[in-house]
């Protein structure tokens, strides 16, 4: 079942290559294969028992035994959090591409289907070496999504990406062959019942810092974000946005916190340092915007620095929050992009100073605009605020001055979010072409529709989403208590 939902997407590219022949029918197969794998995702959350930390839908079968190598998959409530998240957002990416994408469409939905994919498979491997080369196979379609599909300084953007990324894995390659020899295996299970000495953990943990800290990203390796958002076409932009950067913050729960926990501990004031920066800085960077997509940009550097101090806070209400504001974000930052991209589609422009009165001449689109912009800013009732809440409580219980700086992200939010909401909604139309705006479609609803439920369910009811996370995160800490963290620094916060 998991391989099929592995890999169901990359045998739709294929289809299409092989099989399909017009545009139109190429974007249905694309829609349909994609709606496939979201309803079997959401057979193994229904066959999923939260009450355990182990794997579950475990598959194994040997690729090379001579050197402890296989074909590894199975997920825990984390990766199937964010294997849910994938599958949710693809086919929303593709129902938007559906008129805006009018060139090489074939190959479009073909890059989307492999990028959907790989990076499902990221989340379910549990072979070292078959996680390395599905975290660089994505590159390769979201390197075409920008460069092909993007806009005019889409090659410049394209390698940027190309080049932080592929830089970061490589170095992570060679701490991932280090602890490969030391534990004489590939399987991550085994390697997380692995105990090193704590100046070979820290080694390891800088090799996968330097690639986790760029995908994520957090300050200062986050200035290629900015441009790739900025060319990337509006369904590439969403899928950057909601799933690519969980992927680094994903490495970190995964590999650094269970097999290095030591390390882990030992550079946690680092890693705050770090996200502190990024939460405050790049808040007052988005202030000074003038680009939609560039501010959403970084205020996404902001965001995920809420949840890299959730997931180094060492307790369970701060790995749990960290994750939920992975997902939070993923609905957010995405819905955010779409609204950007209606608008783009009719006025070719995502300059602030463009726009103003669209309350009048888009009441639905001016709607749905508040409610994101409000979930962004955490306003209770709305997803951001339980996972922001959350991230605050556990940074709280371990250092009281961390959550105190980081909360001033929370105000610096609202500013800049508000600011771009009151210059694009309200104040009045100076432009004859803003002037003869026409509301979203059905198809443009369609695509906000199901972003709408879960921002007010995780808001209101959070509790189905945190119940799948915690016996993982239960097993996370129980890892890291075993590994040499203490219970004062590995300890279960009461919810």
């Amino acid at each position: 079942m998991l391989s099929l939902v592995t890999f169901l997407p990359l045998v739709g590219a294929a289809a299409i290559l092989f099989a399909v022949h017009r545009d139109a029918s190429a974007r249905i197969v694309a829609l349909g294969v994609s709606l496939a794998t979201f309803l079997l995702s959401l057979g193994l959350y229904a066959a999923f028992d939260t009450s355990t930390a182990e794997f579950q839908f475990l598959e194994e079968v040997p690729w090379l035994p001579g050197l402890g190598i296989a074909y590894r998959m199975g997920v825990d409530g984390i990766s199937l959090s964010l294997l849910l998240l994938t599958t949710l957002l693809t086919p929303i990416c593709i129902l938007a591409s559906w008129e805006s994408i009018k060139t090489r469409v074939r190959e479009y939905m073909m890059a989307f289907l492999a990028l959907e994919s790989f990076v499902i498979g990221v989340f379910c491997a549990l072979d070292f070496l078959l996680f390395y080369i599905l975290w660089e196979a994505m590159l390769i379609p979201m390197f075409l999504l920008i460069g092909i599909w993007g806009g005019p300084r889409r090659v410049y953007a394209a390698l940027k990406f190309f080049l932080y990324t592929l830089a970061g894995s490589v170095v992570m390659l060679i701490a991932v062959l280090v602890l490969a020899h030391q534990g004489h295996t590939f399987s991550i299970p085994e390697l997380m019942k692995l105990h090193l000495p704590l100046n070979v953990q820290v080694w390891l943990f800088l090799g996968f810092f330097v690639s986790f800290a760029v995908k994520v990203p957090m300050w200062p390796v986050h200035t290629w974000l900015p441009d790739a958002h900025v060319e990337a076409p509006t369904a590439g932009s969403v899928i950057l946005a909601g799933i690519l950067l969980k992927m680094g913050a994903y490495g970190f729960l995964r590999f650094s916190l269970p097999m290095l926990p030591e390390a882990s501990h030992y550079f946690a004031p680092f890693i705050y340092g770090l996200s502190l920066v990024a939460v405050v800085y790049t808040a007052l960077v988005a202030l000074m915007q003038t680009d939609l997509k560039k501010l959403i940009a970084y205020s996404s550097v902001s965001h995920m620095g809420f949840v890299t101090l959730g997931l180094f806070a060492f307790n369970r209400l701060g790995i749990e929050g960290g994750v939920l504001q992975m997902i939070n974000h993923g609905l957010v930052s995405g819905a955010l992009f779409l609204l950007v991209g209606v608008v783009y589609d009719r006025l070719h422009t995502r300059e602030i100073a463009r726009f103003g009165g669209l309350a009048l001449r888009m009441p639905v689109y001016a709607t749905l605009f508040m409610v994101f912009t409000m979930a962004a800013v955490g306003l209770p009732g709305t997803n951001g605020f339980v996972g922001e809440f959350l991230v605050l409580l556990g940074v709280f219980a371990t250092s009281k001055g961390v959550a105190t700086v980081a909360a001033t992200g929370v105000v610096l939010g609202a500013a800049y979010m508000l600011w771009m909401f009151k210059k694009v909604v309200f104040g009045e139309i100076r432009h004859a072409d803003v002037d003869a705006l026409t509301d979203i479609t059905p198809r443009e609803l369609a695509l906000f529709v199901p972003l709408l439920v879960l921002v007010f369910w995780i808001g209101f009811y959070p509790d189905p989403f945190l119940r799948l996370l915690h016996a993982s995160v239960n097993g996370l800490l129980t890892q890291m208590a075993a590994g040499g963290v203490g219970a004062e620094h590995a300890t279960l916060v009461a919810p």
